[in-house]
């Protein structure tokens, strides 16, 4: 499994998904079939289009060893709390 690193950066979820599958040798249209999903919702969450929902993490953890649904949640928690954050914060600038 390919490292993550703590920023106040949004790095999407999708990011580390695709080094993942980088890093095991495995397409987009692999991991979409064995999930039983549609490539383009693979290719979306990749892009950063589409968030990684319960039920997608599920499905990631009994495709990708060794990682959790967890792991990919608290991804996804972490990433849009980062850029609810930013939104707050620019929403607080005076104009």
């Amino acid at each position: 499994m390919t490292s993550r690193r703590h920023s106040d950066t949004a790095r999407h979820p999708g990011i580390l998904l695709g080094e993942e599958l980088e890093a095991r040798g495995m397409s987009q249209r692999e991991l979409a079939r064995r999930m039983s999903r549609p490539y383009q919702v693979v290719n979306d969450i990749l892009r950063g289009r589409k968030a990684i929902t319960p039920e997608t993490a599920l499905s990631l953890e009994g495709v990708l060893e060794g990682i959790s649904a967890d792991f990919w949640l608290k991804l996804q928690m972490e990433h849009d709390l980062i850029l609810a954050r930013e939104r707050r914060r620019v929403a607080a600038v005076p104009a």
